[in-house]
């Protein structure tokens, strides 16, 4: 296969000029690369090279201007903007929202040689019209509105004025000034034959300039166009092309030169729709992977061309290792790059610090940062993760330099992220190059030579905010300082090193300009990606835009059509991937030019459509089974020997591998900030406060009195165990303070009822919070077992013995009744009558007692009261026996020790229960 810029060599060096006096213009510069390379091979012999230059750098070469960096543009402009607007004006934060939008339709404006001054009457006109009125008077909101509207001729004006006494441009500005001084740029190269290469659709300036140098000079120009899409009047690939053929004079009388018919060629078509953008990218790998296998030498003439540049990390990470000659056309984009998350956290840390400090989840998420890891270890001490610690188990929601001083003394760097005073603009970004000074050994010791690029690239980065910061004195707030940093950030990239020429060439769209290769593979061809859609971010209507003769969708669909099927031209084998899941953030459906392309006659044959899946191999639900091994047999051990608890059992009989992690292994819950009460802590703190306040009522019969005295230290107590409990949490506002009054109500309200019931019933305090231990002797069983446990509470009322245990959540009576003894040890719902025989078995066995009856007290249920254990003859059953003896124990016990012996069994193995 001869490409098209092979071709064009071919014809240019039978052209009687000299190559030397020859100038090539491009679409791109990447382009340009490939021309060298095609002329070296053609050629052979030294010779004298031509000018080659991309459209945009001739633009700029025959205007006399140069191009200003989009922040220029937008900094300029609010400087007019500053400058020409009477009244409240926007901070530059605000501007920056709208001012890109404005720079946009301005460069349309002057790259399609529009008159401006009618274009922007129109534009206040229709404005003029939309809020229109009967009554006479307009509101100021309205007044502004059209006042913005009517100013944007004159900043239009002053913007391009200031622009041009400073020689800079945007693009538009240049091409209208290329326009405006190509004769005098002609007059001085009289003797340079010019080359047009491989063009499409063209703005107005750029059309003017060519059709100008075709007319007076002796020049040239390639289309790259296939005679099938040429001749096809309503294909879209040869939309601008078909334009640009009826209505320039020079192609009146001069036939097209570079069309080519290699479309009707052989060729193998594989269309290929595949879940998801993640499952696209293995396909790609996979893809290569084969090719690779069969002949590694086609991936010499291959691209991958992604339609949505986004997937250049994960296909980085997706092609295989044995390709190892890739070219990236695409820099990898910096605002990717995790220096660039640290820095945008570490600006948005101080945005949204407020007078109690800082909110815990953006200090968490700065120190579990890894370069901020990597900043902050010390001498041997992670202080990242000793912070982060320290903030969980206290509970600090919000957090201030003073609590961080105890580790500055250890760690200097912790200064340099966390000041008292909120800093300036100026002042940060000193801090940000100062870390970046810090990091710099660190990763130099790590050899990590990629940080180092990403750390060279963001000094520069910052010492341009710098230079911009002095000369503007409007960035003078740190969110205008954020949006400057981002603006900046997301036109920077890292390039990637390698042979421009050689390997598998990886590009966006827009660099296959020109550009033919014998392998194609095209992802992400979904609509709104391939083509873009109907976006359209600019302040000109379409109808106007229409009228001025301005581009629309319409015309950038044809645009992408063009390049589509251009990359399809001469190309023997195409892959076209796109994305089966319809989704708002990763494209919509097929394209409508698969669909097209589908539905060519000519191309029926050549075509394979299918859908790939990836292998997905049954998840059937499989049953844990943990064998009890050595390892495992000497922790059950160790846990029976300091004593199976109530609760470690009802974690058994619920589920034996939540068991196993909590109680044998002692994995718990991940350590987190409650934001909010947690239900156990709540528990804590009523538990922790009853204790208080009854502990010296123990061996007391209770009186009113007592109960009254007991009753005015609620407040205090709690306050004290919320302190204790909580930590450094806040119960000052918020759902912590309705806790704290909820706690306070709960004992309160419970102490009401003891005033109560002690008017009727002699109620004697024996024990609270006591904690026993009793021995457990189980046949079979050679190591010595423990059941332990800790009473909340035993009293005798009018004689008889009661052992309560407090629950915050809601208990039921069902929740305390049982009907029969199996269900004891095998259904969980019955885990609060199964804890509460627990501590009738174990007071019994201490103080040897016949009858005494056990209850729980819940305080979402107070009215109920106590909730008393009951046997039933059957479920339905109102008849219940209260009365714990020593035979309900002993069927008890039963159970129980049936229970621990299947435990401390070696041979049953712990089996996951379903919840």
């Amino acid at each position: 296969m001869q490409s098209f810029l092979e071709d064009v060599v071919a014809a240019s060096v039978e052209e009687p000029h000299s190559l030397e006096n020859t100038v090539f213009v491009l679409p791109s510069k990447r382009a340009g690369n490939f021309l060298k390379k095609a002329l070296a091979n053609h050629l052979k012999n030294t010779f004298f090279s031509p000018e080659i230059w991309s459209i945009e750098g001739f633009v700029e070469k025959v205007s006399g201007l140069t191009y200003a960096s989009n922040t220029q543009l937008l900094f300029e402009l609010y400087d007019v903007y500053q400058k020409r607007t009477k009244g409240e004006i926007d901070n530059f934060f605000a501007f920056s929202k709208w001012g890109q939008t404005l720079l946009q339709d301005i460069n349309e404006i002057d790259r399609y040689l529009i008159d401006a001054k009618a274009l922007f009457s129109n534009l206040s006109a229709i404005q003029e019209v939309n809020h229109w009125s009967l009554e006479g008077s307009r509101t100021k909101m309205v007044q502004d509105y059209l006042k913005f509207w009517n100013g944007l001729e004159a900043l239009y004006v002053h913007f391009n004025d200031a622009l041009l006494q400073k020689g800079l441009g945007h693009q538009g500005l240049v091409y209208r000034k290329a326009s405006a001084h190509l004769n005098k740029y002609l007059e001085s190269h009289t003797h340079k034959k010019h080359v047009f290469v491989g063009f499409n659709a063209l703005n107005t300036a750029e059309s003017k300039l060519i059709q100008t140098i075709l007319a007076k000079t002796d020049a040239s120009i390639y289309w790259d166009i296939d005679s099938y899409f040429l001749n096809d009047p309503i294909h879209d690939a040869g939309l601008f092309i078909r334009a640009h053929q009826k209505s320039w004079p020079y192609l009146q009388n001069h036939p097209l030169k570079g069309v080519s018919d290699h479309y009707a060629s052989k060729k193998n078509i594989q269309v290929i729709g595949v879940p998801k953008n993640s499952s696209q990218v293995k396909y790609v790998g996979k893809l290569l992977k084969e090719r690779y296998d069969e002949n590694q030498e086609t991936l010499k003439n291959t691209a991958l061309v992604l339609a949505d540049e986004s997937l250049l990390n994960p296909i980085l990470n997706s092609i295989p290792k044995e390709i190892d000659a890739v070219n990236i056309t695409m820099g990898y984009p910096l605002n990717k790059t995790p220096l660039a998350d640290l820095f945008i956290q570490f600006i948005d840390l101080y945005i949204n610090r407020d007078e109690q400090g800082w909110f815990y989840p953006k200090i968490l998420q700065l120190l579990s940062h890894p370069y901020v890891k990597t900043l902050l270890f010390e001498k041997d001490s992670d202080y990242a993760t000793r912070i982060s610690t320290d903030i969980k188990d206290r509970n600090q929601t919000y957090i201030n330099t003073i609590q961080l001083e105890k580790y500055t003394s250890g760690c200097a760097q912790l200064t340099l992220l966390f000041s008292e005073k909120t800093p300036s603009s100026a002042q940060l970004i000193t801090r940000c190059i100062e870390i970046i000074w810090q990091l710099k050994p660190k990763f130099e010791a790590l050899e990590d030579t990629l940080a180092l690029e990403y750390l060279h690239r963001f000094y520069t980065l910052f010492n341009q905010v710098q230079n911009l910061i002095e000369k503007n004195s409007f960035i003078n707030d740190l969110k205008s300082l954020q949006g400057l940093f981002k603006e900046l950030l997301s036109s920077e990239t890292v390039d990637f090193q390698g042979d421009p020429l050689e390997g598998l060439q990886v590009m966006g769209m827009l660099e296959s300009r020109n550009l033919d290769f014998e392998t194609v593979i095209l992802t992400s061809v979904n609509e709104g990606i391939l083509p873009s859609g109907k976006s359209n971010n600019s302040f000109i209507p379409f109808d106007l835009k229409t009228s001025f003769g301005l581009p629309t969708y319409k015309e950038k669909d044809a645009v992408y059509t063009y390049h589509f099927y251009r990359l399809l031209q001469r190309a023997k084998t195409i892959y076209i991937v796109y994305n089966t899941e319809p989704d708002v953030l990763e494209g919509g459906e097929k394209s409508r030019l698969i669909s097209q392309l589908l539905t060519d006659p000519s191309k029926t044959e050549a075509i394979t459509a299918h859908v790939a899946m990836p292998r997905i191999a049954p998840n059937k639900k499989r049953v844990d089974h943990i064998t009890k091994d050595s390892g495992l047999m000497q922790l059950i051990k160790q846990h029976a020997l300091k004593g199976f608890s109530p609760t470690s059992l009802s974690n058994y009989i619920r589920n034996p591998i939540d068991f196993y992690k909590r109680n044998l292994l002692g994995i718990n819950d991940t350590l987190e900030v409650e934001e909010t009460i947690a239900a156990n802590t709540f528990g804590t703190i009523v538990h922790d406060t009853l204790e208080d306040l009854y502990t010296p009522l123990v061996g007391a019969i209770l009186s009113q009195d007592m109960l009254q005295l007991a009753k005015a230290k609620v407040q205090d107590t709690v306050k004290k165990h919320f302190a204790k409990s909580y930590r450094d949490g806040d119960v000052t506002r918020g759902k912590n303070l309705i806790a704290f009054q909820v706690v306070q109500r709960y004992i309160s309200n419970f102490i009401d009822q003891e005033m109560e019931l002690v008017k009727n019933h002699e109620v004697k305090l024996i024990g609270i919070e006591q904690k026993l231990t009793i021995p457990l002797a189980i046949s079979g069983i050679d190591f010595p077992i423990r059941l332990q446990g800790k009473l909340d509470r035993i009293d005798q009322i009018d004689g008889r013995l009661r052992i309560i245990d407090y629950k915050t959540g809601k208990v039921e009576s069902k929740h305390v009744e049982i009907v029969d003894w199996n269900s004891l040890i095998e259904d969980y719902d019955h885990s609060k009558a199964f804890q509460l025989l627990c501590y009738a078995l174990m007071y019994t066995e201490t103080q040897p007692i016949n009858e005494l009856e056990s209850g729980i007290i819940s305080f979402k249920n107070l009215n109920a009261g106590v909730l008393r254990f009951a046997t039933k003859p059957n479920k339905g059953s109102r008849a219940k026996e209260h009365t714990i003896t020593t035979e309900t124990l002993s069927r008890f016990k039963e159970q129980l020790i049936q229970l621990i012996r299947e435990i401390c069994t070696r041979d049953i193995p712990l089996t996951e229960k379903e919840i």
